[in-house]
C-alpha cells in the first residue's frame, strides 16, 4: 500500500508529459530526393499540313503554306502527370516526359508523406530505383522495391497514369 501514491503520481506525470509532447512534421523537398526535379517543361512543335521540317532535296527551304489545319509531330517531346496516388503513407505522384513512343524522363512530381522519418527513408532508397525500372521497362510494368511495397504500388499506378495520359499505356 505504501507504494500506490508512488505509481499513481508517476502514472499522471508520465501522462501528462505524453499528452504535451508535440512533434513537427519533416519536410522533404524534391530535390532532396535523386533523380527528382522540381521544374517540369513541354515542348510541342506544330506544322501546318503539307510543311516539311529541314530543306528541300535541292536545299531551298520549302514555300510557305497557307493552311490553317496543324499537326502535331510525333517526335516532338510531351509531359504528363500522373494522378495524386495515395499509398497508405502518404500521396506522390509521377511526372513522365515521352519523346515520341520512347519515355526519356520519369520523375516525382509531389510527394507528401507526412513527415514520418521511416517514410522518408523508404522513399529516397526506393523511388531511384522505381524511376530506373520505369525507364528500362519503358512502361508502368515495373518489379517494385521490396520493403517499399506501398511505395511501389502508389509509384505504379502514377506512372500508369502519367502514360495513360500521353497515349503510351
Amino acid at each position: 500500500m505504501k507504494r500506490a501514491p508512488i505509481v499513481i503520481s508517476a502514472t499522471v506525470i508520465g501522462i501528462a508529459a505524453v499528452l504535451s509532447f508535440h512533434t513537427k512534421p519533416a519536410s522533404l523537398t524534391l530535390g532532396s530526393l535523386p533523380g527528382a526535379s522540381a521544374t517540369r517543361s513541354s515542348t510541342t512543335t506544330t506544322l501546318p499540313a503539307g510543311a516539311h521540317s529541314g530543306q528541300s532535296s535541292n536545299g531551298t527551304s520549302p514555300p510557305p503554306t497557307s493552311s490553317s489545319t496543324t499537326t502535331t509531330r510525333p517526335s516532338a517531346s510531351r509531359s504528363a502527370t500522373g494522378a495524386a496516388v495515395n499509398y497508405h503513407y502518404g500521396i506522390l505522384s509521377v511526372s513522365v516526359t515521352a519523346s515520341g513512343r520512347k519515355i526519356t524522363n520519369v520523375a516525382i512530381a509531389s510527394l507528401n508523406d507526412g513527415g514520418n522519418f521511416r517514410s522518408q527513408s523508404i522513399d529516397q532508397q526506393s523511388i531511384p530505383i522505381l524511376q530506373q525500372q520505369a525507364m528500362q521497362a519503358q512502361s508502368a510494368n515495373i518489379q517494385g522495391v521490396s520493403g517499399a511495397s506501398y511505395t511501389s504500388a502508389g509509384f505504379q499506378q502514377s506512372l500508369q497514369s502519367a502514360l495513360n495520359q500521353l497515349g503510351l499505356s
